[in-house]
């Protein structure tokens, strides 16, 4: 019994923890972004506008519409898709922000599996 009640204190005191997002921070300047795909890192830079996102990778360059649902999800449609992927669209969810990066998950819309990465702020 003695040990129940501080147990019981301490899940009261974490379970109600929650973890504070500044999305808005992140919606909007110029980005460097990290994503590990089977153990491999992919680096990119894009600059995102309220509506379009403009992503360089591997020397080629994607614009994107952009479609914030809340201040912390978005969906991205390619703008010129040149084959049949790139015509799905891209849904990404902020996970956790600190002051100057944020992680993020995202998929192809409809699709379960969904790949993290982490995105830092350049600038505004």
């Amino acid at each position: 019994m003695k040990l129940l009640l501080p147990l019981l204190f301490l899940f009261i005191l974490t379970g109600c923890y929650e973890s504070s997002r500044n999305c808005t921070d992140f919606n909007t300047g110029q980005f460097k972004s990290t994503v590990t795909i089977n153990e491999k890192t992919y680096l990119s830079t894009f600059s995102r506008s309220q509506n379009l996102q403009v992503e360089t990778y591997d020397g080629k360059t994607d614009s994107s519409k952009v479609r914030w649902i809340n201040d912390c999800e978005a969906v991205f449609t390619t703008i010129r898709p040149k084959n049949r992927t790139e015509r799905k669209d891209i849904h990404l969810k902020i996970l956790t922000t600190t002051d100057s990066s944020y992680t993020f998950e995202y998929s192809y819309v409809g699709e379960v599996n969904k790949q993290k990465g982490v995105a830092i702020k350049i600038t505004e």
